[in-house]
């Protein structure tokens, strides 16, 4: 019989001479029939890297995002640092492990941007009104009117439920946990998830955060008396809860300021102004968690706390995630973004005039 060759559309192709009766296919009996098949670089790659992973110890795996928070939060490899301002290299857990990149500029200030004081001082005169939702019904008024000890358990849980979620949308829900209640860690353990879901619906994600209501209640039950954490590194080791929900606990629970507390706005409106960059480059951060990186470089610590409401508020009603309102903006002069995203109607008024 003679040879049988396959003629195939000129690509990275191979041939192989299969030699064993077991690889060669029924309908072509000859041991010495080339078959041409493509080459599988990226699976064998793919397999390897896999093997690869088998091997490596489970603690040096990256370990994403506590469920829901809206930001990448990540462990990295390395020795932990606790803080960037004392310049001390302390060991902590690995939540609070920062990147080498990040490490290299600790102990050394960064250079504030130009005119940030004449910016912050124009923000802080356009939200006077104090008008934005999160004046009334952001998770630092949760449980104002309870004890000390459920205050800081209602600010604990108004956090973990404001992730993806409105702050009038978040209030209701606290409302009604506090009406039937539900805002402390003895009531909440004691009561069924179904109930749970119920009240806190429709907040973002309410079925996985029911469940990690009822988990924190009990690791605040065993570990704390009812009370919560009062330590960074504890907070954020209770499911569901991030860098920006651990650091407004302790600014508000705890009266203890070790961060600033970054959500969404805040890290848009700091890179729009051009306020934060990423370590050694110009180009913008890509989470909040490197622009509280980034911003703590520089940023007065006595401006840490009220930084948080006053971007939020200013984020809410001017400087909007989509059309933000530069028109209305009397610091738009010193922003490098301005008018670069607005195409509403209300982002073409006239701009006020400063006095």
């Amino acid at each position: 019989m003679s040879r049988i060759l396959l003629r195939m559309p000129n690509t990275r192709f191979y041939s192989k001479c299969l030699q064993s009766k077991e690889e060669i296919s029924t309908s072509a009996p000859n041991p010495e029939v080339r078959v041409f098949a493509r080459r599988k670089r990226q699976k064998k790659a793919l397999e390897v890297s896999n093997e690869e992973s088998k091997n490596e110890p489970i603690e040096q795996k990256p370990c994403g995002l506590p469920d829901i928070e809206e930001f990448a939060y990540k462990k990295a490899n390395g020795p932990a640092l606790s803080s960037k301002i004392s310049g001390k290299l302390e060991a902590t857990p690995d939540a609070l492990v920062v990147g080498t990149e990040v490490a290299s500029e600790i102990g050394a200030r960064g250079e504030p941007p130009a005119n940030w004081e004449k910016v912050l001082e124009g923000i802080r005169k356009m939200r006077a009104t104090e008008d934005a939702p999160v004046d009334s019904m952001g998770c630092e008024k949760a449980g104002s009117s309870l004890p000390p000890k459920e205050r800081r358990f209602a600010v604990l849980i108004s956090s973990l439920l404001s992730s993806q979620t409105k702050d009038n949308v978040n209030h209701g829900a606290i409302q009604r946990l506090l009406q039937n209640g539900l805002l402390t860690a003895e009531t909440i353990d004691k009561t069924d998830e179904a109930t749970i879901k119920d009240l806190i619906y429709p907040v973002g994600f309410y079925t996985r955060k029911a469940s990690n209501m009822k988990k924190i209640a009990k690791i605040c039950l065993l570990k704390y008396d009812g009370d919560i954490p009062s330590s960074l590194e504890e907070l954020l080791l209770l499911p569901g809860i991030g860098p920006k929900m651990a650091h407004l606990v302790m600014n508000v629970g705890w009266n203890n300021v070790q961060g600033i507390c970054v959500d969404t706005h805040v890290h848009r409106i700091c890179n729009r102004l051009g306020w934060v960059s990423q370590p050694g480059r110009k180009q913008k951060t890509s989470t909040p968690e490197e622009t509280r990186e980034a911003l703590q470089l520089w940023l007065p610590k006595e401006e840490w706390v009220p930084i948080n409401p006053l971007l939020v508020g200013f984020g809410q009603t001017i400087c909007t995630p989509l059309r933000p309102r530069c028109g209305m903006c009397s610091v738009s002069e010193f922003c490098p973004s301005a008018f670069k995203e607005s195409s509403g109607p209300s982002s073409k008024l006239k701009k006020p005039s400063q006095k």
